[in-house]
């Protein structure tokens, strides 16, 4: 049911009450749950307090074989992919209306699985998760065909056709919004799909499989397959009757899927994936109160796990001191808490072995010789829990591990700077190329600075803006292709052109 914004949920005895119903974990294939073919499975066990929230299903080949197969049959008989965009447009836009129906569910468990607070997983990715697919259930039926400007004798046109099988590989920090950036473009294009979940947070993308059906997406168009990405999304990269692949993670993972590519039949690939975003201040930044406690947000919001997190804060000299007193004085506001206090705006990380990850990363920075100014702590290890404090370093520099690899955690390194152009020059200095920001009330500077940092996004006086209308991803090892925004059809679509010789 909605909810509603009168009566306050007691999210603790909510979560309760769901664990204790049983939480789905099947895989989702052609329209129905079931369990792996092996009959092996893998828990989930909730970062929040430690409990098991359900049996995963453990897919490997056999269980993608399976999701291809129906996904293939879909998109032959053209149950779905011989639809008109309207037809598909009502359909989606039902999947998008159940979103929200369902959104106290779906927030529920986005937060038991991978540790988020419960407040952005209600208002922040429930909400993104069904304005996406709206969008692009409404942008479908207005995407038009072209008509090349041949000789007069020639007609030539120039029309997109779904690319027929597809499978998104999304990662742990987004579940759900990361499903729907690739989902939404994907199915209103007409294609079928196999999605491959994290297995640390399976949970939203098997709920969603079972609504898409209710709102009347026919069996075999979205399949969901759960497991290890060495079995499951090794057999996905590898698939020959695979057309796509479209993937967000990290960096690593993602050159897997471009040799999958290659060993298999050159199927298509888009990647996003890791950054270690430059967060640019300057001295001409006229409000630094604004742009410190918005360079906190840019790290320490969703527990620092995020892609475009500005990991590396880049401050002039002439202002660090008073930029670096406000995030330390700031930082009590993302004391880890309880997931399920409406009130907490720091979570848990999503498992116990990322935990351990960005732990060893703080001890790097001090082995370094990197100045901790605050925090670097595990903390309320009662709670059964994984829990981190927001950290913050000082005196980085940017050849320090804790500078040029992706933490993805709630981990700040200050790296001092001269000038804008050593600013540019440091931002600059990475294998990534996902975000970055720059702060500065000279316009010639600020965009000047703009246009020199080589980042897919580049924020000024702000960060991490978003709406669905623009682009997402990265340059350099960041990745391949661009989520959101009509620029995302063409990861999902074919261009077929169609040349008529008139007498």
């Amino acid at each position: 049911m909605p909810h509603d914004q009168t009566n306050p949920i007691d999210w603790r005895a909510s979560a309760d009450c769901l664990v204790s119903k049983g939480v789905e974990g099947r895989a989702f294939i052609d329209g129905r749950y079931r369990a792996a073919v092996s009959g092996k499975i893998f828990k989930a066990i909730s970062p929040v307090d430690g409990r098991m929230l359900a049996e995963i299903a453990a897919g490997d080949a056999s269980d993608v074989d399976l999701a291809v197969a129906a996904a293939r049959r879909a998109f032959e008989d053209g149950r779905w992919s011989g639809l008109s965009p309207a037809r598909r447009k009502t359909t989606l836009l039902a999947f998008a209306n159940l979103i929200l129906d369902h959104r106290d569910e779906l927030a529920l468990l986005e937060t038991l699985d991978m540790g988020k607070p419960i407040s952005d997983s209600l208002v922040i990715d429930v909400g993104a998760t069904a304005r996406c697919f709206m969008w692009f259930a409404e942008a479908i039926d207005k995407i038009y065909g072209e008509v090349a400007p041949t000789a007069v004798d020639v007609r030539a046109t120039i029309t997109r056709e779904p690319l027929g099988v597809v499978a998104a590989v999304v990662p742990w920090n987004f579940p759900m919004i990361m499903a729907a950036w690739k989902l939404a473009p994907a199915l209103a294009s007409g294609n079928s799909v196999i999605l491959k979940p994290a297995e640390q947070s399976t949970l939203t993308a098997l709920r969603l499989a079972a609504l898409a059906q209710q709102a009347g997406l026919p069996d075999g168009v979205l399949n969901v397959v759960p497991g290890a990405g060495i079995s499951a999304g090794r057999a996905i990269g590898i698939h020959p009757d695979i057309d796509g692949v479209f993937f967000t993670g990290s960096t690593e993972v993602g050159k897997y899927f471009l040799q999958y590519s290659g060993q298999s039949n050159l199927k298509k690939v888009g990647l996003e994936c890791g950054g270690k975003s430059a967060h640019i201040i300057l001295d001409d930044c006229g409000n630094l109160d604004v742009a410190a406690d918005t360079a906190a947000g840019a790290i320490f919001f969703n527990q620092g796990e995020m892609c475009t997190a500005g990991s590396r804060l880049i401050v002039h000299e002439a202002v660090k001191d008073r930029v670096l007193d406000r995030i330390v004085s700031g930082m009590d506001a993302y004391r880890p808490g309880d997931p399920l206090d409406p009130a907490t705006r720091m979570g848990a990380l999503v498992d116990e072995e990322h935990t351990g990850r960005v732990l060893d990363y703080i001890g790097v920075a001090q082995s370094e010789g990197a100045r901790l100014v605050r925090g670097g702590r595990r903390v309320r290890q009662d709670s059964g829990g994984c829990y981190v404090e927001p950290t913050v370093f000082d005196d980085v520099h940017n050849s320090m591990r804790i500078a040029r690899e992706e933490i993805f955690g709630p981990v700040l390194s200050v790296i001092t700077v001269k000038s804008a152009e050593e600013a540019v020059a440091i931002a600059n200095d990475s294998i990534y190329g996902l975000a970055a920001a720059v702060w500065s009330d000279n316009v010639n500077t600020i965009h000047r600075v703009a246009r020199s940092l080589r980042a897919g996004m580049v924020y000024m006086n702000c960060y991490d803006a978003d709406d669905i209308t623009v682009p997402f991803g990265g340059y350099k090892q960041s990745g391949i292709g661009r989520d959101k925004s009509l620029h995302a059809f063409d990861k999902y679509t074919e261009l077929k052109t169609s040349w008529m010789q008139l007498r």
